[in-house]
């Protein structure tokens, strides 16, 4: 049973976690949604959060029964004309968009020397986080081009966490999202879901919401997990 003390450093996904650019991301995509004629719901956008660009129109393509329709150059355009429309959105974000509680959160964990990495598959997130006057929080951010696996495979938790020198067992990953959460769980680190208790059961901490995400509280809520 891992207890507080083994734990050095905390990983971060980006989306749902920091800043709420699900919703920027949900935007941009929707209107390729409309471009392809896909069904625009609840349960695909909810598909959507937390997995690389490609897979995520694939996924909307799949919506649309035209999985077969577009080339692989006409599908890096759809990709190409989605991320267009992000950064256009993503640019208008000041430090008003940090989600509640994350900006003393991280300052706690610098305060206490914890380690600090980003394990988002935004291709922008450095963008995002410069944005957000936080750049300064996260020395490393893994780079989503370097990986051959997005979430729910591990392999994103696995480099941040090597990234900041430290075993994943000596980590906790902090995600929004079902498959970032399978993610955390396989690299052996510790998972902390933020929202719904429901869709993030596998998590080993669940917070209804950022402004329950403090030190204090993740101490005590982490000396309560038997797993590892």
């Amino acid at each position: 049973m891992r207890q507080w003390h083994d734990i050095k450093g905390i990983l971060f996904d980006l989306d749902g976690v920091i800043t709420a650019t699900a919703r920027l991301h949900s935007q941009a995509w929707q209107q390729i949604a409309e471009q392809v004629q896909a069904p625009w719901t609840a349960a695909l956008q909810e598909q959507l959060k937390g997995i690389d660009r490609m897979h995520a129109l694939d996924l909307i393509l799949q919506a649309a029964g035209k999985q077969a329709a577009y080339s692989p150059a006409e599908k890096q355009q759809l990709a190409a004309a989605k991320n267009t429309k992000y950064l256009e959105l993503v640019h208008q974000l000041t430090p008003t968009d940090i989600l509640p509680g994350i900006r003393v959160f991280l300052d706690q964990l610098q305060q206490h020397g914890y380690q600090i990495a980003l394990a988002s598959a935004s291709k922008n997130a450095p963008t995002v986080l410069h944005q957000l006057g936080l750049a300064t929080f996260f020395p490393e951010v893994v780079d989503p081009s370097t990986l051959t696996q997005g979430k729910p495979a591990p392999e994103i938790y696995l480099k941040a966490a090597s990234l900041i020198g430290l075993r994943p067992e000596q980590c906790i990953g902090i995600e929004d999202a079902a498959a970032g959460v399978a993610a955390i769980n396989a690299s052996g680190a510790l998972s902390v879901g933020i929202g719904d208790r429901q869709t993030l059961a596998a998590a080993d901490v669940v917070f209804a919401s950022t402004a329950e995400l403090t030190l204090p509280n993740l101490r005590q809520a982490i000396g309560g997990v038997a797993r590892g």
